[in-house]
């Protein structure tokens, strides 16, 4: 997640600068055809290349709607797991009976703690998992210049990749080495905690009441992840997000064409003038396209996610102080040149 009030000149650079080149390059190629061998012929009238610029810009807003909408949902889905997590917390240390006061049960409640703990981490991973549609898979020159980004993120970020040292720091040794045996570890830590749950009512620490509660508070936990794996595993409609980019190409290819000869009404230096126009204008198109094609996976591994590894900093410091623990605790995660992970 960006966290700068705005947009800085690096980021924008590092989003959309290299399509500075073949802009450029595709302008000059035109302006430089049109004046040294006047192909008149070779222009179009401007009404028509503005209705292709209308149409294509209520496109793309289109989908950058559609994609803020999914990073939107993403977000809360997170601030739902926020909240959530401290209610099964603290009614976890709330509900109690006269046997609740035995040494081995606050162990056991605190052992549930950490499972979930433990279950935050695994379910950020699963979900930091590339899709063969997200950024980083994609072939060639752009894939190799996401996953680059990603390395810079990581290296700027050492618990990025740290989530192996709390899955082992929270669960028990026999947990820890079941994660490669199943295919969903979050969904395994899940069941688990209902099954200890069922436990603790049949030994009589909880009332039926109170797990109940609980298990409210774990089906919860299902269903926010089923949500963030729906967000995950189900693409914005390829359709919609592959039509724009051909447009706004189509577009651009066409721009240099239209304001060339309306340059050139200037006089000759008018149409060398016509370059850094046409090249502002594909550009800002450009962009709008790249904010709308990388909000549409908040799950992504780049600079523009859900600050996972934050959120469940948060939540894990609330909930070890909800549980007695005051000391060693973790920092919380903070920005490093403008980017929360």
């Amino acid at each position: 997640m960006i966290t700068t009030k705005y947009f800085n000149y690096k980021q924008i650079a590092n989003l959309a600068g290299i399509h500075l080149i073949w802009l450029t390059a595709w302008s000059t190629f035109v302006a430089a055809i049109y004046y040294f061998f006047e192909w008149q012929w070779m222009t179009i009238p401007l009404v028509p290349l503005t209705l292709v610029g209308t149409a294509v810009a209520f496109f793309v807003g289109f989908k950058s709607n559609q994609a803020y909408d999914r990073l939107w949902e993403a977000r809360k889905i997170w601030g739902a797991i926020v909240n959530s997590s401290r209610s099964f917390t603290s009614m976890l240390c709330a509900f109690d009976t006269e046997k609740g006061e035995m040494h081995y049960i606050k162990d056991f409640k605190k052992q549930l703690v950490y499972r979930h703990i433990a279950w935050l981490y695994t379910l950020r991973e699963q979900l930091l998992i590339p899709t063969e549609w997200e950024h980083m898979s994609l072939d060639r020159h752009f894939g190799e210049i996401n996953t680059k980004r990603n390395r810079l993120i990581k290296a700027g970020f050492p618990d990025y990749v740290r989530t192996h040292l709390f899955q082992q720091k929270y669960l028990s040794e026999d947990e820890f080495e079941l994660q490669e045996d199943y295919k969903n570890f979050a969904t395994y830590l899940n069941s688990k905690q209902a099954k200890d749950l069922n436990y603790l009512k049949n030994k009589k620490v909880i009332t039926d009441f109170d797990q109940m509660q609980l298990q409210n508070c774990l089906n919860d936990f299902y269903d926010y992840q089923g949500q963030a794996e729906r967000i995950k595993k189900f693409p914005s409609p390829r359709q919609f997000a592959n039509s724009g980019f051909i447009f706004i190409v189509i577009f651009i290819i066409l721009l240099p064409l239209g304001l060339v000869s309306e340059f050139s009404k200037l006089g000759d230096w008018g149409i060398w003038t016509c370059i850094p126009f046409c090249v502002i204008v594909g550009w800002i198109y450009i962009i709008m396209e790249l904010v709308g094609d990388y909000s549409e996976n908040p799950f992504g591994g780049l600079m523009f996610d859900i600050p996972m590894l934050s959120i469940c900093r948060t939540i894990e410091i609330d909930l070890l102080q909800m549980i007695g623990e005051h000391d060693d605790l973790p920092e919380p995660i903070a920005s490093k040149n403008g980017v929360l992970v």
